[in-house]
């Protein structure tokens, strides 16, 4: 199936498909196998190796969304980063990193590069200065977070690329916040897009995946690594992900227009002192954002005002969740000290710009009036 003249939807609900040849059903069958026949075939097929049936058509369709050669699909989306940046660097490599960072990819970075004797820095700012003065003779590979965990930030995806083709460097992003509906960097000449699947490819808060997508050199360098660290996906959660990746595009365009809405209205309230969200003028990065989203997501982070408590905040909440993770069909709201940057040390935080009273908010699908509505009575409980 040709997919460049395909429309999104289109692609989200039938490439990657597995063909029931026996029963011709409307949805992929799940092969749950371990042990196939191998005599005669090519591939000799084996979980672990990503090549079961299942695997194999939904890293199509990843492919497919994200303008790609091929993909793999892993545990966790931490076990697509590392097995990616493990499966690209080797002892004596350098790579550098943003300012802001997902707090579980920083842990991983600051506690198991220096095992492997991979070097690494972080950027002081996202210009594209501020990259080019990280670069060393031994500079493998340049990650990047846009929009960045928790504080939004936007990275110029083709002016990053266009520096690291100057300097024959790799370039890698995560591009979770943004999904493949809303942002495809390898149209900017981003070489490797990892995503978070347990957020918005999943959707609905029960399953964890990740995945990873590239050219098929790339990718076979990393598949390379990946069979011997076995970070694969189990073929029943693949299928799980494949059914929920047929509604992405609508979830996401719904949760985008949506948080918008939100975004405007927080930055209007009395209780709140800043947001964070690139589809706002006041942002920053908004004409970066323009330029290279085609919307600007569904997340967006808060800082209440001074003498108002957040976690109060946060179970004064009816409707919005209280809740870890974000990115599924209902609303949820978190502190980033508390969950995804607790691991950072304090000073870690304040450099990044996370407060005790930054709140990160993954909008749902609901009505926004029900939203705002939840958001209002939850200010006047606490004050």
């Amino acid at each position: 199936m040709k997919t460049n003249k395909l429309g999104i939807n289109t692609i989200c609900t039938h490439v990657g498909e597995v063909e029931d040849l026996q029963f011709k059903s409307a949805v992929s069958p799940l092969f749950m196998a371990t042990s196939y026949a191998y005599d005669g075939m090519d591939a000799k097929r084996y979980p672990r190796s990503f090549n079961s049936p299942n695997q194999v058509a939904l890293a199509k369709k990843v492919a497919a969304l994200e303008h790609c050669e091929a993909s793999l699909i892993f545990g966790s989306g931490m076990a697509a980063i590392s097995h990616a940046l493990l499966g690209l660097l080797k002892i004596g490599d350098h790579v550098i990193f943003p300012q802001t960072l997902y707090g579980g990819a920083y842990n991983f970075i600051v506690k198991e590069f220096p095992k492997y004797g991979i070097e690494f820095s972080f950027a002081v700012g996202f210009s594209l200065e501020h990259f080019r003065n990280e670069i060393q003779a031994n500079t493998k590979l340049m990650y990047l977070e846009s929009p960045s965990n928790p504080l939004m930030k936007i990275t110029d995806l083709g002016m990053i690329a266009k520096l690291a083709k100057e300097h024959d460097l790799i370039t890698m992003i995560d591009n979770t916040f943004a999904t493949p509906i809303l942002q495809n960097p390898a149209d900017f000449g981003i070489d490797i897009i990892m995503h978070s699947a347990t957020k918005y490819l999943g959707g609905h808060s029960d399953i964890s995946a990740g995945t990873i997508s590239g050219s098929q050199a790339h990718i076979q360098k990393i598949w390379e690594t990946s069979i011997n660290l076995g970070g694969h996906l189990s073929d029943y959660t693949v299928w799980l992900l494949e059914r929920s990746m047929k509604t992405l595009a609508l979830r996401v365009r719904r949760q985008s227009k949506t948080a918008k809405k939100i975004a405007k209205w927080l930055a209007e309230h009395a209780h709140v002192t800043k947001v964070y969200y690139p589809g706002l003028k006041s942002h920053p990065d908004y004409a970066i954002a323009k330029k290279q989203m085609r919307g600007y997501g569904g997340m967006l982070s808060f800082e209440l005002a001074e003498g108002l408590d957040a976690k109060e905040f946060m179970r004064a909440l009816k409707l919005v969740k209280y809740s870890l993770s974000l990115a599924g069909v209902e609303s949820t709201i978190l502190s980033p000290t508390e969950t995804s940057h607790y691991l950072l040390t304090p000073e870690e935080r304040e450099n990044q710009g996370i407060t005790d009273g930054l709140l990160r908010f993954s909008i749902g699908i609901e009505e926004k009036e029900d939203i705002i509505a939840d958001l209002e009575q939850a200010f006047k409980t606490i004050t």
